[in-house]
C-alpha cells in the first residue's frame, strides 16, 4: 500500500516537472539569445549586451511598450468599475426578493439572460469581435486609435472582472449587510463599508487578469488600431514577419524580468507583517 502511494506521488512530481521544463525552456532560451552576438537566433557565436543598447535607442519600441502600458491600465480599471458595479447588480437582492428569499435575483430568467450577455465577449472568437468592434466604430464615425482600442479592450475585458467579482460574491455571509441595513446604513454605505472591502481581492485579481489579457492581445488591437497608437504585440507581430533579432529577446527579457519583480513585490507584501519582520531581521543579521 505505502508503495503504491509513493509511486503516485513520485509519478506526479515527475509529472509536474515536466509541465514546468515545458513552459519554462522556451522563455530561457528567449533569455539566452537575448545576450547571443550573432542575429541569427540558431547561432550562437558569442556574449554581448549590444542587442540591449540597441533596444534603449529603439524609441519607437518603447513608444508602443507605453502605448501597451497605459492601455492595459486603462482598460483594466474601467472594466474594474463595470464588471464589479455589473456583478453586485446582477446578484443583488430586489426588494421582492427580500421579502421572498427563493426568488433569484432579478427575476429569474431576465438575469440568466444578463449573465449570457455579461459573459458573451469572452465566449466569442477574437478575430469575430474585431470585425463587429471594427464595424461599430465606423458606423459611430469614430477614427481609430488609442480612444477605439481603449473602448475594445475594456469590452472583452470586463468578463474576467465580472466572474471573479461573481464567484467572489457567492461565498460571502449575506448576514453582514443585512446587519449594516438594520444598523441604519443605506445601499451605497453598506457597499462601500461592508461589501467592496471582502469583494476587493477579486476585484484586485480582476484587475490583473485584465491588464495581462489587454497588454498580450493582437487580434483584436490590429482591427482597431489606428495611427500613433501602435501596440507593442502589434509591433513584436510585425517584426515576425522580417525575423525575430535578438533585440526583441531582449526586449521579452526585460518585460519578463518585470513580471518576476512585481510577482516578487506582490508576494512579499501579501506576507503576514510578523513573517516580514522575521525575514528582515535574519538578512540583517
Amino acid at each position: 500500500m505505502r508503495g503504491g502511494i509513493r509511486g503516485a506521488a513520485l509519478a506526479s512530481r515527475i509529472y509536474l516537472v515536466l509541465v514546468l521544463v515545458t513552459m519554462y525552456i522556451p522563455i530561457l532560451l528567449v533569455i539566452i539569445y537575448s545576450f547571443n552576438e550573432s542575429r541569427l537566433s540558431s547561432v550562437w557565436s558569442g556574449f554581448t549586451l549590444d542587442w540591449y543598447a540597441e533596444l534603449f535607442r529603439d524609441r519607437a519600441m518603447f513608444g508602443a511598450l507605453l502605448n501597451s502600458i497605459i492601455l492595459g491600465a486603462v482598460s483594466s480599471l474601467l472594466a474594474a468599475v463595470i464588471g464589479t458595479l455589473g456583478a453586485v447588480g446582477i446578484n443583488r437582492p430586489q426588494p421582492a426578493q427580500l421579502e421572498h428569499p427563493g426568488l433569484r435575483p432579478l427575476g429569474g430568467r431576465f438575469g440568466k439572460i444578463l449573465e449570457y450577455l455579461s459573459i458573451l465577449p469572452i465566449m466569442t472568437p477574437e478575430i469575430i469581435l474585431g470585425m463587429v468592434l471594427l464595424v461599430f466604430f465606423s458606423l459611430l464615425g469614430l477614427p481609430l486609435g488609442m480612444l477605439s482600442l481603449i473602448i475594445a479592450h475594456t469590452c472583452f475585458c470586463i468578463p474576467y472582472v465580472y466572474l471573479l467579482v461573481k464567484a467572489r460574491l457567492a461565498g460571502l455571509d449575506k448576514s453582514y449587510v443585512e446587519a449594516a441595513r438594520d444598523l441604519g446604513a443605506g445601499e451605497s454605505r453598506a457597499f462601500i463599508d461592508i461589501t467592496l472591502p471582502l469583494i476587493l481581492p477579486a476585484v484586485v485579481s480582476g484587475i490583473l487578469l485584465a491588464f495581462a489579457m489587454s497588454f498580450d492581445d493582437v487580434i483584436i488591437s490590429s482591427f482597431v488600431t489606428g495611427p500613433g497608437a501602435n501596440t507593442l504585440p502589434i509591433r513584436i507581430y510585425s517584426q515576425m514577419k522580417t525575423g525575430v533579432t535578438p533585440k526583441t529577446n531582449a526586449l521579452c527579457t526585460l518585460v519578463f524580468a518585470a513580471t518576476i519583480l512585481l510577482c516578487s513585490i506582490s508576494a512579499w507584501l501579501a506576507r503576514p507583517p510578523k513573517k516580514r519582520e522575521n525575514i528582515l531581521n535574519t538578512c540583517e543579521n
